[in-house]
């Protein structure tokens, strides 16, 4: 890979606060978020719940301007990274992307590219220049990050593709590790994985907490106790957009929720 922008290899940066104030949301005249705000504190995992339908992908999606891809969407409200607004018509939708990441629900590497190709990919999409003993150290450091180096490093030339289903969505971790994001957003990262990849996956998110700020959308409350400190119950009802009924502590969210539907829904009792 040939990389001659002069931008300098990444490095590490502080831990940042993500703030979300009256998100509001549309497709098209259907809204479906109505003044969501949420705080998602700097270094700790906040996990999105509630059933389907109810906003949480279109929040998270709004949290690094992918929303604004559909050419129906629109929004209003402000997101801010460390009290500066990604939306701001000065910054840059490139920028927004950079420092905040985004990890899919299907894994999706590039299949016909090499495992070690896949990791530095951003680079270029960056416009991130990088000699190659950086490249191979960046490489080693992100997938040992994302879990996956041990199991990969003597075929980094093999195609991503190759991996399994788990290994894939570590490779994509990896991969968004790279650009040294500040935040990582993850849209049920783990639903099409088999329960042993899952828990190396959650595995993965307890470490990569130290570094980055995550914030995950999930349908296993299981899986949302397991790995979140902060929590946030989304719910849209009887045709209205959706809302947050309640956030805060997630052992608190779980233990002794304040509204009943919070109560109903962590108790499997719709959903």
């Amino acid at each position: 890979m040939t990389i001659t922008e002069e931008r300098p290899a990444p490095e590490a940066n502080a831990l940042a606060e993500l703030d979300a104030h009256n998100i509001s949301a549309w497709f098209g005249d259907h809204k479906v978020l109505d003044r969501v705000s949420l705080t998602m504190p700097a270094g700790e995992v906040t996990a999105l719940i509630g059933p389907s339908g109810c906003g949480k992908s279109t929040f998270l999606r709004i949290l690094n301007r992918m929303h604004e891809l559909v050419p129906t969407a629109s929004m209003a409200g402000e997101v801010l990274l460390d009290g500066a607004d990604i939306y701001d018509a000065s910054r840059r939708l490139t920028d927004a992307r950079h420092q905040i990441g985004m990890v899919f629900q299907k894994p999706n590497p590039f299949p016909a590219m090499s495992i070690y190709d896949n990791v530095i990919a951003g680079l270029k999409l960056t416009g991130t220049r990088a000699s190659r003993s950086e490249k191979d150290a960046l490489v080693e450091e992100c997938l040992t990050k994302g879990g996956l180096w041990k199991e990969v490093k003597d075929r980094l030339r093999a195609p991503g593709g190759g991996l399994s289903g788990g290994q894939q969505q570590r490779l994509c971790i990896a991969r968004s590790l790279a650009v040294r994001p500040r935040v990582l957003l993850m849209d049920e990262p783990c639903s099409a994985l088999d329960p042993t990849s899952t828990r190396v996956i959650e595995e993965t998110m307890l470490e990569l907490v130290k570094d980055v700020t995550i914030v995950i959308v999930t349908h296993n409350m299981q899986q949302a106790q397991r790995v979140s400190q902060n929590c946030a119950f989304f719910l849209a009802s009887h045709g209205t957009p959706g809302v947050i009924v309640e956030h805060g502590d997630t052992d608190a969210m779980f233990a002794e929720p304040q509204d009943p539907r919070t109560f109903d829904y962590v108790n499997g009792r719709f959903g």
